[in-house]
């Protein structure tokens, strides 16, 4: 099932949309930026489909370069990926502690 995108993940897209300033290529602290923005999310439990990250940045209308989009939605798996795997390591540190108390 897909996810439809929340309000509040749009709102992050257009920000990123803002201060991209060269759309055909990312500098390291836009993407820096931009993971940033992504792990803000997903701590608040906003979930989002990555196919539609990629489809709205590509009708956003000013993302003229695949790369671009491209790379910003790998952003976006790997920090929501991230986040997932260490979400998991802290649930089985909390549930599964056998230091006898």
């Amino acid at each position: 099932m897909v996810l439809p995108l929340t309000n509040p993940v749009i709102i992050k897209l257009n920000e990123i949309t803002t201060m991209v300033q060269d759309k055909s290529k990312l500098t390291e602290s836009e993407i820096d930026e931009i993971k940033i923005i992504f792990k803000e999310l997903v701590e608040k439990n906003e979930r989002y489909d990555l196919d539609e990250i990629e489809f709205w940045f590509e009708n956003e209308g000013s993302w003229k370069i695949k790369d671009s989009r491209v790379r910003i939605t790998n952003l976006s798996s790997y920090v929501q990926d991230k986040f997932q795997q260490t979400a998991h390591l802290r649930i089985i540190s909390d549930d599964d502690c056998s230091c006898g108390n």
